[in-house]
């Protein structure tokens, strides 16, 4: 794809639900918009370009999902889905299930989606040695940052495997890299998964996959993945890599542009789903056991000298923190070295820290789904502290910038969830969750998008068949998308 497609006019499209115009699109960016029937269309008048009715339908920027996985997205798609198991024995069966499927195989079975925390038996290495004692399998927990792996498993990927056959945070991290269990999906899988981000009308997406982005996209992209924009994120083992060879976030790293530099990611603490979110108070214990306050993945004097490096080489920087006291430690590190970035997640706020935030100029990456699917493992992992999780009104009311993501895998990449989810606080018939956090539709489609619909911007746009600002909270969940337009060049189209 490149950013000089023929000229399109969108005619009779309506701005953000107002009178219909004729949008003219040419080299990549918006020409002209005026009265339907306004403006000189002599450009359309070459070889290629085009005409499009569209019939009324509401217009605005494109949507971005700004916190991806993208490979890991693309993995979960192929893999057994284990989301509906309520118990590790419900989860074993649709393991036996799967190896009876293909006896033969010696591959890895990837599984993902594993709930752990709201299961009332806990697994262990042996339970799933006795389904599995000799084909390798990992299951993945659904906030990627835990896995449930059998002795096969551990032995290919050199683990040494504790009774629980739980491995967690950076040891879990390292295994999902390793040559043993790290097989690079087709390129026609990332076309096909852009594909699908394409119909739900994504433009863009961070991608924070644990590798070197940066070398890795521009082949995708020239390949023919080249559907989407890509902000091509840098993890700390690859950040010395990406300063000798002189990539500075915005920069464009291929041709059509598509790809671009993006920051550094930093991931200080835990999930909650693997109570191993660093807390200032502990996690509900056992009687007898030890107070347990999570797990700090990244000292603070690391933090200090990964973020300042970045700010040196022009990277900016998006650090993962989930717990109150992660989240501490990073606005400390943010404020002693001046650096710019923003925080992903920010789950729990302590008092103060969305002022805090403002005041530093850090930015939050929020992932309503997540506290649609999280609404039940705070009460239980962090009884007590449920008024400051997910405080997307509270970051907003102190002057943060917010924007969304999915964090897919751990939810789907779909934009109108996410601002669903964030507007309304509930899905199904569950009532809404601290719906005093809820935030205004056009808050929630202004935090999912990087251009607006004026003269000079990039031609970045989706055409509705309804109206987003006006929809009931079932209708912006399952949005139908007309067309989605990147640079110009529709990506999706339905009419």
């Amino acid at each position: 794809m490149t950013h000089g497609p023929d000229p399109v006019l969108l005619s009779g499209a309506r701005p953000y639900g107002g009178e219909p115009v004729d949008i003219l699109l040419s080299d990549g960016l918006i020409a002209g918009i005026g009265a339907v029937g306004s403006l000189d269309v002599g450009s359309l008048e070459t070889p290629g370009a085009e005409r499009v009715d569209c019939g009324g339908r509401w217009i605005g920027p494109g949507l971005w999902d700004e916190h991806v996985h993208f490979t890991q997205w693309v993995a979960t798609r192929e893999r057994l889905d284990l989301s509906d198991a309520h118990s590790p024995g419900e989860a074993l069966a649709g393991v036996a299930e799967a190896l009876r499927a293909d006896p033969a195989s010696d591959a890895v079975l990837f599984a993902g989606g594993m709930k752990r925390m709201l299961w009332d038996e806990q697994p262990s290495a042996a339970l799933l040695d006795a389904v599995a004692p000799h084909r390798p399998v990992v299951i993945v927990g659904v906030d990627l940052h835990s896995g449930w792996i059998n002795s096969a498993a551990a032995r290919l990927a050199g683990i040494e495997l504790d009774p629980s056959g739980i491995v967690r945070e950076n040891e879990f991290f390292a295994a999902l890299g390793s040559p043993a269990f790290k097989a690079a999906p087709a390129l026609e899988s990332y076309a096909d998964a852009q594909r699908e981000m394409a119909r739900r009308g994504l433009v863009g997406v961070i991608d924070f996959e644990n590798t070197d982005n940066p070398a890795e996209w521009p082949g995708r992209i020239a390949g023919g993945a080249d559907l989407l924009r890509v902000v091509a994120s840098v993890w700390p083992e690859h950040l010395d890599r990406a300063i000798a060879r002189g990539q500075r976030s915005g920069q464009a790293l291929e041709a059509s542009g598509l790809v671009t530099m993006g920051p550094l990611k930093v991931i200080v603490d835990g999930a909650i789903n693997t109570r191993s979110a660093w807390l200032n108070e502990p996690y509900p214990a056992a009687p007898g056991e030890d107070p347990h306050y999570g797990i700090e993945n990244v000292p603070h004097d690391e933090l200090v000298r990964l973020v300042s490096a970045a700010r040196e080489a022009g990277i900016w920087a998006a650090v993962h923190a989930i717990g109150d006291r992660a989240l501490a430690s990073v606005l400390d590190a943010f404020e002693e070295t001046g650096a710019a970035g923003r925080v992903e997640h920010a789950q729990l706020l302590g008092a103060g820290d969305a002022s805090r935030m403002a005041g530093l100029g850090i930015g939050a990456c929020v992932q309503p789904e997540h506290a649609m699917d999280d609404r039940d493992v705070v009460d239980v992992a962090w009884p007590g502290r449920s008024d400051r999780a997910f405080a997307f009104r509270t970051m907003l009311a102190a002057g943060v910038r917010v924007v969304l993501g999915s964090d897919a895998p751990v939810a789907p990449p779909d934009p109108w969830e996410a601002i669903a989810s964030a507007v309304w606080r509930t899905r199904d018939d569950q009532e809404p969750w601290q719906p005093q956090e809820a935030i205004g539709l056009a808050e929630a489609l202004a935090a999912s998008a990087r251009t607006t619909l004026e003269v000079g911007q990039p031609a970045d746009l989706i055409l509705t068949d309804a109206d987003p600002l006006t929809a009931d909270r079932d209708t912006v969940r399952g949005m139908p998308v007309a067309a989605t337009l990147v640079g110009g060049r529709f990506t999706w189209r339905g009419i």
